[in-house]
């Protein structure tokens, strides 16, 4: 999840937990902050591109100020602070560590992908050789689309099942 703020800003802890990794990836900062009592692997919320203000082994609690956001460039068109939950090697969604009451009753939205190039469009039709039927080009991307339609909401549900089993866990 991409969080957007200003180079500088405090990035505190969203919940109490051991410093599992603070330092670079790929001239990045990161931390990563472990969950107690949430399972094996336990669950790990991380933080970038940040420079940590924490060590690894250190205990933090909830809110307390463990890093501040790096200047760019970041992945979004404005600074932004990506905020991430996983467990293991499953990602899972971050808002699921806030309190209800704390979520918009609206369900979450898609925004536009930036620095991505406009497709161009197919080359002209060439005499020589006859156009594909409307059929032969739209039947693959079509099937595609619902195949990979098909196998989201699967991955969603699985994990959503998955995520409502830890719950009780994660919360305490």
């Amino acid at each position: 999840m991409d969080l957007v703020s200003r180079a500088g800003a405090t990035v505190r802890a969203a919940a109490p937990g051991r410093v599992a990794f603070a330092g670079k990836v790929a001239d990045r900062g990161v931390l990563s902050i472990e969950l107690p009592a949430s399972g094996r692997p336990p669950l790990r919320i991380t933080y970038e591109p940040v420079r940590p203000t924490v060590r690894k082994g250190d205990h933090v609690r909830a809110g307390q100020p463990v890093a501040v956001l790096q200047p760019g460039p970041y992945h979004c068109d404005t600074p932004c602070l990506h905020w991430g939950l996983r467990h293991g090697r499953t990602y899972l969604d971050p808002l699921s560590l806030l309190p209800p009451s704390l979520l918009a009753p609206t369900s979450p939205r898609l925004l536009p992908v930036f620095h991505i190039p406009k497709p161009t469009p197919p080359p002209a039709h060439n005499a020589e050789k006859p156009p594909l039927s409307p059929t032969a080009t739209d039947t693959p991307t079509l099937a595609t689309a619902t195949a990979l339609t098909a196998i989201a909401a699967w991955s969603h549900s699985r994990l959503r099942a998955q995520h409502s089993r830890r719950a009780p866990n994660a919360a305490r």
